[in-house]
Parts: C-alpha cells; sequence; structure tokens
C-alpha cells in the first residue's frame, strides 16, 4: 500500500501509525485522510495485527489541526462532505476490532485532537497540548469533537474549551479524563507499544467483544447496554479461549489462546 502522508508499521502483532508531514506540523489534509481510511481498513482486515499505535512524526505535533490553506475556499457542501469523511474514518477506528492507541506528542489541534479522542486510550507525552481552536477561525469543531470531547471530559469542561478555543496542557488534559496517562516526552513511544503489546497478549475473541461492550453501550440506555452486555457475556462462554483461560487460571499456568 503506497502512503505518502503517513508510515505504517507492523511489528510484533503492532500496527504503528505515523501522520509523516511534520514540516507543516502534521496538519492533516484530504489526502492525509484518504491515506488513514486506507490504512484503518488494513488494520482492522489483518489478522495478524492485534492493536494499533497512532502518532506523529517528529517532537512538536501530533497533529496540529487540518491545512487551512487547503480548507479557507471550500464551499459549503465541499465542507460539509470532507467533515463526513472525516466522520466515517474515526467511526471505523471506535468500530474496529482492535484497539487503537493515540500517542500523542506534542500539540493535539482541531482534527489532531479529534483523532485522537475517536482512539481508544490516549497517552500523552508531557509537552502536549490539546484544543478545539476552530472558534478562533470561524468555524465550530467537524471531526466529531462537539461530541466526543462532552462525552469524555463532561458538557461544562467540553464547551469551556471549543467555545474559548483554548489550549489545554498534559497535565490538565489528565486531570480532566481527556487522556489515561502523561509520559516524558522520550518515554511516549515505548509507553505505548507498552500497553499495546499487553493487549495483543489476550485472546482475540475477549478483545473484540470488551471493545464492543463499551463502545456500542455507551450508546444505549442502562438497561439495554446491561442486558447487551449479557448477550456478549454468553457467547463468550462459548469460545475456546473461555475453556483455555479458566483452565489455565485453576491450574496456575499462563494461558494459550487460540482466539476462537
Amino acid at each position: 500500500m503506497e502512503l505518502k502522508n503517513l508510515l505504517l508499521e507492523v511489528k510484533n502483532r503492532i500496527a504503528t501509525v505515523t501522520v509523516n508531514r511534520p514540516a507543516a506540523m502534521n496538519a492533516m489534509t484530504p489526502e492525509t485522510l484518504e491515506e488513514l481510511q486506507r490504512t484503518v481498513a488494513e488494520i482492522d482486515g489483518n489478522d495478524e495485527i492485534r492493536a494499533a499505535v497512532i502518532t506523529g512524526a517528529g517532537a512538536k505535533a501530533f497533529i496540529a489541526g487540518a491545512d487551512i490553506s487547503l480548507m479557507r475556499d471550500m464551499t459549503s457542501t465541499q465542507a460539509r462532505e470532507l467533515a463526513l469523511k472525516a466522520h466515517g474514518i474515526f467511526a471505523a477506528i471506535e468500530r474496529s476490532s482492535k484497539p487503537f492507541i493515540a500517542a500523542v506528542n506534542g500539540y493535539a489541534l482541531g482534527g489532531g485532537c479529534e483523532l485522537s479522542m475517536a482512539c481508544d486510550i490516549r497517552i500523552a507525552s508531557d509537552n502536549a497540548k490539546f484544543g478545539q481552536p476552530e472558534i478562533n477561525i470561524g468555524i465550530l469543531p467537524g471531526f466529531g469533537g462537539s461530541q466526543r470531547l462532552p462525552r469524555l471530559v463532561g458538557k461544562g469542561r467540553a464547551l469551556e474549551m471549543i467555545l474559548t478555543g483554548d489550549m489545554v496542557d498534559a497535565a490538565e488534559a489528565l486531570r480532566i479524563g481527556l487522556v489515561n496517562r502523561v509520559v516524558p516526552q522520550d518515554e511516549l513511544l515505548s509507553e505505548a507499544h507498552k500497553v499495546a503489546a499487553k493487549i495483543a497478549s489476550k485472546g482475540r475473541v475477549a478483545t473484540r467483544l470488551c471493545k464492543e461492550a463499551v463502545v456500542n453501550g455507551l450508546e444505549m440506555d442502562l438497561a439495554r447496554a446491561c442486558a447487551y452486555e449479557a448477550e456478549l457475556f454468553g457467547y463468550s462462554f462459548a469460545t475456546a479461549d473461555q475453556k483455555e483461560g479458566m483452565s489455565a487460571f485453576l491450574e496456575k499456568r499462563a494461558p494459550v489462546f487460540q482466539d476462537r
């Protein structure tokens, strides 16, 4: 798969996707979105991949927003189509059976912040900064920021970030629940890969069911979500991995999952 704006490396069952436009602070372009769409589909369809890490090239930026020079003269229809394109890609990340980890180095603004929020886990370097500054250029978040941010940090904090356009640093992002953990810049990728490797060591079926339970259940009322969880829980007892996992626990040995 030929990529110009992204790098894709698969090693030890972990895919690492790097947005590779450091001279432009990894600003997101329509071409980058096209490549990301293909890359997410490739990762989701590859049974050898168990988890994915998304990061940005260089130490300055994860993704410092969209490329405004390419957006300035868009028509209303073109802008809506761009937003729908991003929504589809970010939804594919959420729906993927593979957990995605955002390793956020430096600025994660606009579409960069929105991409990180579509990932399942966010790990930030201590120099990371997050923001939805679209209001400063006369628009609103268009890649899911107005919806995912309040779901993660609450309505009040989300509206403050969106309406002021102010950034929050890594420590504040951790405090409000926007990221899972903060690590020194030079430990970011190793920490993200450490988490990915731990996830990759689990059974693939249980990993998929856990992600489905959380992601799909959040869109339901509590009663329906619990019923949905019970269905998935029951299904997990029809798998070979359940038999192996419980037998290994009782026999005090490491399980050897068969992913079925």
